[in-house]
């Protein structure tokens, strides 16, 4: 049901349930959108004042780019792509690279320009990849002399990042360009570029989806500002944080939050080539990181071997966790914080066709609901939907999570599979309550229910008894 047919006097303030529509709405604040049509999501991030001086660092090199020698960057690597490759609004971009502070520009020019950019899995096979290629058409690629080989059959062009990586290519790969004399190239001073709308697709991200193979998620350049803006609306606690970035980045937890959100708000981001906890917890030494955002598994890491990490490494300037990717069990938060008494530990909930909204907790208050993955996101609204009837549920009642907002993608490419209704609900595929509060559980995936005897058990219920035990790192529990 839209907004205007909400009743604000029917929505209950203590879990913001209406009872005329059975519509959960957002106790966040309010989210403001910019009402300019034609706007593309780099020149909303780079329009936000920044506090901060330095955007990014390689922790494998320690090399550092500063916001405005970032911005500078972006610029120039959009104008060689326009006027030297011939990328105009519309095209498909692939990055296929590991974490690199090169993934930012990259991403943010192609943007600008109204291309549309799309990631692939580095560590997936040749196959996996091409046939990514040849569902997306990609008409240039970004990648390293190490994963080129995986593409060279496509007859793709691509761009590398230094001038010595042309020599370590396959023949027969056209080589059209490197970045790092894009960089240093003044800009051609051409025409203005394409005009970009707020609804053309800015990405190009490859889900699971609920069921089945992998398949593009189409989101526009208003999806992502939508995203954005809610950084905005309820800023980190603490302004000035730094950020370890141990997440891949072709995938939308590591794309959205680091690529686009906490460049918005003018913090630091640190940038590891891959996780390693070993060298996770040396840059937070190194670099007096505030803030990790890391996945369940890492969490439980971090607990068993948490009497090595205190004695080799410093990690008093340590303040936050946020965790997302799978539910975090009540004993694993508590396990944590016993552990690490000085850090809090934030959970958030979201999926790639969301791009971001969900929920997610926001302070220590609210991690002290124990199992909850948050309260809604600004400007998100929700059902719960009996998956069997379709009728649409109220409190404390479990059902499948339907999500409405501005940050929900457009769809699938090629509508493979319909999720969003026509209403523009989202359907997750995630069995879920939301209690007398307004805070969201996730009980399981509802495909991953296990029939016995009559009863549905939910694997992530088993698997977060599992991980109690001390000598159990990390369990999947399965039919």
């Amino acid at each position: 049901m839209a907004n205007s047919q909400r009743s604000s006097s029917l929505i209950d303030p203590r879990n913001g349930f209406c009872t005329s529509n059975s519509t959960f709405y957002s106790k966040r604040k309010p989210l403001a959108l910019p009402s300019k049509e034609s706007l593309d999501i780099t020149t909303f991030i780079s329009s936000q004042t920044y506090r901060g001086k330095t955007a990014f660092i390689d922790a494998a090199t320690d090399h550092r780019i500063s916001f405005s020698d970032l911005w500078m960057a972006v610029d120039r690597v959009a104008d060689c792509l326009l006027h030297d490759v011939g990328i105009r609004r519309g095209d498909v971009v692939l990055v296929l690279s590991p974490n690199t502070i090169s993934i930012p520009i990259v991403c943010l020019s192609v943007m600008s320009l109204g291309a549309v950019l799309t990631t692939a899995n580095p560590l997936n096979t040749a196959s996996e990849i091409l046939r990514q290629i040849a569902d997306s058409n990609p008409k240039l690629a970004f990648t390293t002399p190490e994963l080129a080989p995986k593409i060279a059959s496509s007859g793709i062009s691509i761009v590398l990042e230094r001038v010595e990586d042309t020599l370590r290519v396959p023949r027969g790969l056209k080589v059209v360009g490197n970045l790092t004399e894009m960089m240093k190239k003044e800009p051609s001073g051409q025409a203005v570029r394409n005009q970009v709308h707020k609804d053309d697709t800015a990405m190009l991200l490859y889900s699971s989806g609920t069921t089945g193979r992998s398949k593009g998620v189409n989101s526009s350049h208003g999806n992502l500002i939508a995203h954005v803006a809610r950084y905005i609306a309820e800023p980190f606690e603490q302004p000035q944080q730094t950020f370890i970035c141990t997440v891949p980045l072709f995938h939308t937890f590591g794309l959205l939050n680091f690529v686009l959100a906490t460049l918005a708000l003018g913090t630091t981001v640190v940038i590891l080539p891959r996780f390693d906890l070993g060298e996770m917890m040396a840059a937070v030494e190194k670099y007096r990181a505030t803030t990790l955002i890391l996945v369940p598994p890492v969490l439980v890491t971090m607990i068993n071997k948490a009497d090595q990490i205190m004695k080799k490494y410093d990690v008093s300037f340590l303040r936050t966790v946020r965790c997302g990717g799978a539910p975090l069990s009540k004993e694993v938060t508590q396990g944590f914080m016993k552990k690490y008494p000085t850090v809090d530990v934030y959970q958030g909930y979201a999926l790639t066709e969301s791009n971001g909204a969900g929920a997610s907790i926001e302070s220590v208050e609210e991690s002290r609901r124990y199992g909850a993955v948050g309260l809604l996101s600004c400007g998100v609204e929700a059902r719960i939907v009996d998956p069997n009837t379709g009728q649409v549920m109220g409190l404390n009642q479990t059902g499948e999570l339907w999500l409405k907002g501005p940050s929900i993608a457009k769809g699938y490419f090629r509508n493979e599979e319909e999720i969003i209704t026509s209403e523009g609900w989202l359907k997750t595929g995630d069995l879920c309550y939301i209690d007398n509060d307004g805070f969201l559980f996730i009980v399981d995936r509802l495909k991953e229910l296990i029939k016995y005897k009559g009863y549905q058990v939910p694997p992530a219920e088993l698997e977060a008894l599992l991980l109690n035990h001390p000598d159990i790192l990390d369990a999947a529990v399965i039919p």
